[in-house]
C-alpha cells in the first residue's frame, strides 16, 4: 500500500536509522509479529520483556509506513466521546476504554524511559469547542469523564483566553497527554528487542499462513518459512487484507510542519497541544525543538495520487486554521504531507483473535485517532492471549463486540 504523500518529518529528521537484514533462512519463534511500524514494535517489546521470543518481519525498511507520517498526539481521549460510546455499549465498558486509554499513557512513558532520541513529554490537552452549539455537549462530556475519575476541567472563555490566549466559547482542559517521535521510538524499540535476543528483518514480505491447532507456518515470498506458537499482524492499513469482512474504512489525513519558533512564541504551545470539537477536526502541537506540527482536514479519499495532489491545498487550510485560533502567530511552513489511516464505525480498535484464523493469529488494529494509545494497550491485551490469560477489555477490542 501507499501510505503516505509529500516529506513526513519524521523520516526527514531521522533519516534511515538502521537497515536490519531481510529474512534469508527459516526459523523458529514464540511470536512472528508481522509489521515493523509502532504498533509491532510496541507488541514485540512487551513480548521481549516478558520472555517470548519475538521475531519481527516487515516487508518496507522498519518504521517506513503510516509510521512516519504519524502526529502521534498521545491522549486518553477517543474520537468517540465516552457519553456516546455509553449509549452503544453501555456506561461500564465506555467508561473501561477511556480509563484504559489514560493508563496506557505512563506506561508509555515507562516503555520510553531509557530511549534516546525519541522526544516524549507530557502536556496538557485543549478541546476546544468550535462551535456555541457545542459547548453543551462538552460539558456533559466533561462531567462524564469527572464522574470515573478522569481528568477534564471545563475553561470558559475568560478561562480559555487566560490559559491559552485563544478567544472561543470553552473548551475541556486535560492534563492527562504527551507527544513522542513515533518513527524514533520505534527504531529504538525494535533495537531493544534485538538486545533481549529477538530478531528483526525488513524488506521481507509475509505471502501465507498456515494456522493449526498447535502453532502457525508462515511464509514469506522469498520461500522462507518461520515455525511460530503465535502470529501478531501488525501490519496496519494492509491488516484488512487477511479478512474477509472489512471492518474499517480508509482515509486520507494531512499534516505540516512548522520551522522552529522562539520559546516566547510558543507560549502555552511548549506544553498543550490543542484540538477542537468539529468534524473532521483540526490540532496541533509543538516538538521538541520548538517546531509547531499541524493535523486534520481528513477526508474520503483513498487513492494516493489524489491524496498526493491534495496535499499543498490542504497545508494551506492548516495554516489559516492556525492563524484562526492564533492571530499573532506567523510561522513558515518547512514539510507537508498526507497519509492513509483507518477509521472503525464505533472509533475503537480491534486486538486479539479473529474466527477466520483461529485463535493462534491475533490481530492489532489500532485503528482510530489515538492509534499510539491503543497500540500500547494491545500490547497488553495480545500479551495475555498468547498467555491464556483473561483481558477485561478483549471483549470490547475484540471482533466479537460487532456480534453485540
Amino acid at each position: 500500500m501507499d501510505l503516505k504523500s509529500g516529506y513526513p518529518y519524521w523520516s526527514v529528521r531521522n533519516g534511515l536509522i538502521q537497515a536490519f537484514p531481510p529474512l534469508e533462512t527459516d526459523l523458529h519463534c514464540d511470536v512472528l509479529v508481522v509489521g515493523g511500524g509502532i504498533t509491532g514494535a510496541l507488541i514485540a517489546d512487551e513480548l521481549s520483556a516478558h520472555g517470548h521470543g519475538v521475531t519481527v518481519i516487515e516487508q518496507r525498511d522498519i518504521g517506513w509506513g503510516s509510521t512516519a507520517a504519524s502526529t502521534a498526539l498521545l491522549q486518553y481521549e477517543i474520537d468517540t466521546h465516552l457519553i456516546d460510546l455509553a449509549r452503544q455499549y453501555g456506561e461500564d465498558d465506555a467508561a473501561l476504554a477511556y480509563e484504559a486509554c489514560a493508563q496506557a499513557l505512563p506506561q508509555l512513558r515507562h516503555v520510553t524511559r531509557g530511549l534516546s532520541g525519541v522526544d516524549f513529554k507530557q502536556m496538557d490537552s485543549v478541546y476546544l469547542a468550535s462551535k456555541t452549539r457545542h459547548v453543551p455537549v462538552l460539558q456533559a462530556e466533561g462531567a462524564a469523564r469527572r464522574q470515573h475519575g478522569l481528568d477534564a476541567r471545563w475553561l470558559d472563555r475568560d478561562a480559555l483566553r487566560e490559559r491559552m490566549g485563544m478567544d472561543g466559547d470553552g473548551a475541556l482542559l486535560t492534563r492527562q497527554a504527551a507527544r513522542v517521535d513515533p518513527y524514533c521510538l520505534t527504531y529504538r524499540l525494535l533495537e531493544r528487542v534485538k538486545r533481549r535476543g529477538g530478531q528483526v528483518h525488513d524488506r521481507t514480505v509475509l505471502h501465507t499462513l498456515q494456522p493449526t491447532a498447535r502453532g502457525v507456518t508462515a511464509r514469506t515470498e522469498d520461500g522462507m518459512q518461520v515455525r511460530a506458537g503465535h502470529v501478531v499482524l501488525a501490519q496496519g492499513y494492509a491488516n484488512q487484507r487477511w479478512l474477509d469482512t472489512r471492518v474499517a474504512r480508509n482515509r486520507s489525513s494531512y499534516a505540516l510542519i512548522t520551522d522552529p519558533l522562539h520559546a516566547d512564541e510558543l507560549g502555552p504551545l511548549a506544553t498543550t497541544m490543542v484540538w477542537e470539537s468539529a468534524r473532521p477536526y483540526l490540532y496541533l502541537r509543538s516538538t521538541g525543538d520548538g517546531r509547531l506540527l499541524l493535523g486534520g482536514l481528513d477526508d474520503a479519499v483513498d487513492v494516493p495520487a489524489r491524496r498526493d495532489r491534495r496535499v499543498d491545498g490542504k497545508a494551506d487550510k492548516l495554516m489559516k486554521g492556525l492563524k484562526r485560533w492564533f492571530p499573532s502567530l506567523d510561522p513558515v511552513s518547512a514539510f507537508a504531507w498526507g497519509g492513509t489511516f483507518a477509521e472503525t464505525a464505533d472509533g475503537l480498535p480491534f486486538f486479539g483473535p479473529h474466527a477466520q484464523w483461529g485463535p493462534r493469529v491475533q490481530f492489532a488494529m489500532a485503528y482510530g485517532g489515538n492509534g499510539i494509545t491503543y497500540s500500547m494497550i494491545g500490547a497488553g491485551l495480545l500479551r495475555a492471549n498468547i498467555e491464556r490469560r483473561r483481558h477485561p477489555l478483549q471483549s470490547l477490542f475484540g471482533f466479537g463486540r460487532l456480534e453485540r
